[in-house]
């Protein structure tokens, strides 16, 4: 069980108003979240990975990969969704850019996120953790084998593209180890899960 099935009385059957509602409110998270940019080298930070595992965390794989495919699908119809946009292109031009790998991504991470979830890996802060990395993970494969194929295999790509992002994907995967078995246990003391 998921946070969002605890809170919707545990239902899991076919698609209601809330259950698009949910996918809906979170493709605008993730939305907001890529337009709150840190500065940061070799391009601007933003938490969309912590909203796209919290997304799997709590909707469970089949709402929270609803919500980011929602999310990418406004993007590749040319909606400024992603970040740096419409600045730097939309739709799938922008898509087609050294970060569309990691955008791809985004998908298998919520699943992954939402599946560890369903077998309650996001009840107590290690399993949490380890949770938060490994679908974080799961977005630097494809991310990584893209921005090799735009900027070329002969450019430093581990170090563009991975690096210096381990220490802020660690700080995201803590706050969410926190966050998640903390909303259980709100959740318990009100009766709800």
């Amino acid at each position: 069980m998921t946070l969002y099935q605890a809170v919707a009385d545990g239902r899991t059957s076919r698609l209601s108003t809330l259950d698009i509602a949910a996918i809906v409110a979170g493709s605008l998270l993730l939305t907001a979240s890529a337009k709150i940019q840190m500065p940061f080298y070799p391009v601007p930070m933003t938490v969309q990975t912590l909203v796209v595992i919290g997304l799997g965390l709590a909707l469970g794989p089949i709402r929270g990969a609803a919500a980011v495919a929602l999310y990418l699908t406004q993007g590749a119809l040319g909606l400024p969704v992603f970040a740096g946009t419409p600045e730097k292109g939309i739709g799938l031009a922008y898509m087609m850019g050294p970060t569309g790998g990691y955008l791809a991504g985004y998908l298998p991470a919520a699943l992954l996120a939402g599946w560890l979830a369903e077998r309650g890996w996001d009840r107590n802060v290690v399993t949490a953790m380890l949770a938060a990395l490994l679908a974080g993970a799961v977005i630097y494969l494809p991310g990584l084998l893209w921005l090799g194929s735009v900027v070329g295999w002969d450019k430093p790509v581990l170090a563009l593209g991975l690096y210096p992002f381990i220490p802020s994907d660690i700080m995201k995967a803590v706050l969410a180890a926190l966050a998640f078995p903390a909303a259980w246990k709100w959740l318990s003391h009100k009766g709800m899960n």
